[in-house]
């Protein structure tokens, strides 16, 4: 039996798209353990996984890109973060191997120092990414703003531009990652891309044509589609008594002062025909009330029950939420509010899945308009569907563990 130890960083959109594949490991004999969120063990325990928390050290230092003001100074203030997390993972991954003494680990992108341990091991590793690979290609445009890929030179130049930005703007938070990586023995990263080339396989948890074409994938990265697992949870009764169309507005379940898509969606929808359902997540419903006169406000309800009820999605631009909804072949407003979501709102839009409104033109007005047009778009979030059904999934994903 082989003996898995998968390591996620402290988000649940991170642990949540890889359960499906630790899953079909466990069914497949493999023995799984799954380091994540302390507050997620029986969510993992339930599905007869072993669980293991990660250090309290990592979970204590928190995202806050969210109060950065543009796209380049978001990426800049996450990876700082990831980066602060490093020693600690470090730290972390050792002593869970000495306990464990696992074949083969399976480490989240985005901790970059349980990738510099695996990497050290010299023996096969899997690294896994459930958001928009940030690798460059002719086909693609540069990463960060959201741009939609390149159709002129005009274009071209303004992505090298951007890129070289960028780059610039995380030199020397690479070049610290590269003073932990050296202790470990491990290759110097010339820039971040080169982190997706370093494991044997990349398990990258979309698909054509939610991702743009791309004419050569990388070596190492493998579209597998989205994992669409989530805790058990029991649709409410009244979600089909509804009148439609029913929408859903849905924020980060991490903090990111993302209200504002909230209070503009109860206030622009109160006098238009349909349902309005709102999840508050880190927010407190109380602060939303009187805006809409018939809303269904509550913090939490099960996305996997209740997003296939709906017409359209209105969200943040989360790749779970965003991804689960265009599963059900539903359309999605998307509001971007940090990190990687300008990215995923631009691929809903050039897929032809829904519309993406930017959080400087949310307006009662503008956003009217953009659900308007994004319930027209359901024929393009159904292709979207198809593609994600045809892309493998854990099954996929296993398959090619196992021939590592």
């Amino acid at each position: 039996m082989k003996n898995v130890l998968i390591y996620t960083s402290p988000a649940r959109g991170h642990l949540y798209p890889m359960m499906d594949v630790a899953i079909e490991l466990r069914d497949r004999g493999y023995d799984v353990t799954v380091q994540t969120l302390s507050g997620e063990k029986k969510s993992v325990e339930s599905e007869h996984l072993r669980h293991r928390a990660i250090s309290p050290k990592i979970e204590s230092l928190e995202l806050e890109d969210y109060k950065e003001s543009n796209p380049i100074s978001q990426i800049k203030s996450a990876f700082s973060s990831w980066l602060s997390r490093a020693p600690y993972e470090l730290e972390d991954l050792q002593t869970s191997i000495d306990k464990l003494e696992p074949d083969l680990l399976i480490i989240d992108v985005n901790t970059w120092g349980a990738g510099a341990f695996a990497e050290a091991q010299g023996k096969p590793w899997v690294m896994f990414m459930p958001y928009c690979l940030p690798v460059s290609s002719e086909d693609t445009p540069a990463f960060g703003p959201g741009f939609a890929p390149p159709t002129s030179l005009i274009h071209r130049f303004r992505d090298r531009i951007v890129d070289r930005m960028v780059r610039r703007a995380v030199r020397n938070i690479i070049a610290e990652l590269n003073e932990i990586r050296s202790q470990h023995q491990v290759t110097q990263l010339n820039s971040y891309e080169e982190i997706f080339s370093k494991p044997d396989l990349v398990l990258y948890r979309t698909a054509e044509p939610f991702d743009y074409p791309r004419r050569k994938w990388p070596e190492s990265i493998l579209p597998i589609g989205p994992g669409l697992w989530a805790p058990p949870g029991k649709k409410p009764d009244w979600i089909q008594n509804l009148s439609t169309p029913k929408i859903l507005v849905s924020i980060s379940t991490e903090l990111q002062n993302d209200g504002a898509i909230i209070e503009t969606s109860l206030r622009a929808l109160a006098d238009e025909p349909g349902t309005v359902i709102v999840t508050t997540s880190a927010l407190d419903p109380k602060e939303f009330s009187g805006l809409h006169p018939h809303a269904h406000i509550s913090r939490f309800l099960p996305h996997a029950q209740v997003i296939p009820e709906m017409d359209l999605v209105i969200t943040h631009g989360g790749m779970g939420t965003t991804q689960r909804a265009l599963s059900s072949g539903v359309p999605v407003c998307v509001i971007p509010w940090g990190r990687d979501q300008s990215e995923t709102g631009r691929r809903v839009e050039v897929s032809g899945a829904g519309t993406m409104l930017s959080k400087n033109r949310l307006k009662e007005k503008q956003l009217k308009e953009a659900v308007r047009n994004a319930l027209k778009c359901r024929s393009g979030a159904e292709k979207v569907a198809k593609a994600f059904k045809k892309a493998g999934g854990a099954q996929k994903a296993v398959d090619a563990i196992a021939d590592l």
